[in-house]
């Protein structure tokens, strides 16, 4: 069943999600070669607390940190630990926050000094399917809207899409209807409508599409070991066009 907010809620859900995107900003700003993630992990924790909000990662499905880092080759659910973090290295913060109730989720792939020229090409072409993405976000449009806009972005620069994994909606609960695969038709999907609340999130590689589960449950990684990138924004469809609800903050691109 799809959820459509009152303007109530979508208020509710852009604060939640302000505190996410600030969340990302500072963990973004701790990142640095010798920083474990789980160092990380601790500070987007005392964070989220501080300012009254609840990781809502934490406790989800028996998932054990705080917020989701995933380097290099990890495409999601990366669990923070012992791993350093290296120069040359990408490293993709998610992070979900509930506050009032109200559940915002966002990520951004951060580079860690001086990448190579491939693996910056693969954050922006990332970047540029978000956009995409959302940009198809329209009262009238279909799923499969967003979804072909994502693939085209990302099919012509020569990367590869994650089948598995997709977008959703997101408000009320983490995870709700409908689903926003990354692939797809024009014109197929559920009808896009006012009060629609999703979490638009291209997950994408330099090689293969296949993934991999790791023995904890949770860790997602390419099956080929290619570097992986993800943005994610929540966006609510509004009668004016889409609003992105976990706005960037003091990072290069929105």
């Amino acid at each position: 069943m799809i959820v459509r907010k009152s303007p109530r809620e979508i208020e509710k859900i852009a604060a939640a999600g302000a505190l996410v995107a600030e969340t990302i900003a500072h963990v973004g700003s701790l990142i640095a070669p010798g920083t474990t993630t789980d160092e990380l992990d601790a500070a987007a924790d005392s964070y989220i607390r501080e300012r009254g909000g609840i990781p809502t990662s934490e406790g989800y499905r028996g998932y054990p940190k705080a917020i989701c880092i995933s380097p290099n080759e990890i495409v999601v659910h990366g669990i923070p630990g012992p791993y350093p973090v290296s120069e040359g290295d990408v490293i993709t913060i998610d992070v979900g926050v509930t506050l009032d109730a109200y559940i915002a989720d966002s990520a951004y792939t951060f580079a860690v000094g001086e990448i190579d020229a491939d693996a910056q090409r693969l954050l922006d072409v990332a970047q540029d399917a978000l956009e995409a993405g959302i940009a198809e976000a329209r009262v009238g449009n279909r799923v499969g809207d967003i979804s072909h806009a994502v693939q085209t972005v990302v099919e012509a620069a020569g990367f590869s899409i994650v089948r598995s994994l997709v977008g959703h909606g997101v408000g009320r609960h983490y995870h709700e209807d409908p689903h926003i695969p990354n692939f797809g038709e024009p014109g197929r999907g559920p009808r896009l409508a006012e009060g629609m609340t999703i979490a638009i999130e291209p997950m994408i590689t330099a090689g293969s599409s296949e993934v991999v589960v790791a023995p904890d449950g949770w860790t997602i990684s390419t099956a080929d070991g290619s570097l992986s990138a993800h943005f994610e924004h929540t966006v609510a469809v509004l009668e004016d066009g889409p609003r992105v609800l976990t706005p960037r903050v003091g990072l290069v691109r929105t």
